[in-house]
């Protein structure tokens, strides 16, 4: 009797553990990642710069020296963050039912958003510098832009953007389905995720087929404010989970 109470203790504070922990996660990765990309926001003027020509973009980010580097490593944590808040939820909702199949998802969509961001702390400052060096000559500075254009629509559009769009879409779908099914939240929390989600999956196809070469417009719009949606809905979670 007293080995099963003990036992029945020792489960239960790891339970409220991991409760408390999957919220301090979950309310500290968008604030992160908002934090970050308001940052680079102001010191890179990023999204919008990398529509400019790739001659500016590499000039602009060798400007910003070593602190512009740390300052993208530091954004590319946020995808550590949301595989730790996808592990740490998917214990927190019980791994029952679709909670792990959406964890495997969370993963993957942390995943790939850390190898497209990489691309700015250890790829793009070489290409900078190497644009930069004034002995190249103008058919081999060109070589190194079309390196910068190759890799930012492979590693940044494909990579970052379409999967990291398309797993994080799915993984919230599944949480959310998850939410609605467990009791470890409040049904209505689900909700939000299922239909942010859809969006998300919807929006990864911005650059894919016949918008490969323009982008879809609707896709464009509707991303940014998806993220600030999905980002509350995270918050919401962490607090509930702590509460």
């Amino acid at each position: 009797m007293i080995a099963s109470l003990r036992e029945f203790r020792h489960g239960w504070c790891f339970y409220v553990n991991v409760e408390t922990a999957a919220g301090v996660v979950l309310i500290v990765a968008p604030l992160w990642f908002n934090a970050n990309f308001a940052m680079l926001a102001r010191r890179f003027e990023y999204p919008g710069v990398l529509r400019r020509p790739t001659s500016e973009i590499l000039e602009r980010f060798r400007a910003g020296g070593s602190a512009l580097i740390i300052l993208w490593w530091a954004f590319m944590l946020s995808g550590l963050l949301l595989i730790t808040g996808a592990v740490l939820l998917g214990q927190a909702l019980g791994f029952e039912g679709i909670v792990p199949l959406a964890t495997i998802f969370g993963v993957l969509a942390g995943l790939v958003q850390m190898l497209g961001l990489l691309r700015w702390v250890y790829l793009v400052p070489v290409l900078a510098r190497t644009y930069a060096d004034p002995s190249l000559t103008p058919d081999q500075r060109e070589v190194q832009a079309a390196i910068f254009r190759a890799l930012h629509q492979y590693l940044g559009v494909g990579v970052g953007e379409h999967l990291g769009y398309l797993f994080t879409g799915i993984w919230s779908i599944l949480i959310g389905v998850g939410v609605i099914q467990g009791t470890a939240l409040p049904t209505w929390l689900g909700w939000p995720g299922v239909l942010i989600g859809a969006g998300l999956v919807a929006g990864s196809a911005e650059f894919l087929g016949p918008n490969e070469e323009r982008g879809w417009d609707l896709g464009g719009a509707a991303i940014p404010n998806l993220y600030i949606a999905w980002s509350v809905w995270l918050l919401a979670m962490g607090i509930a989970l702590i509460a």
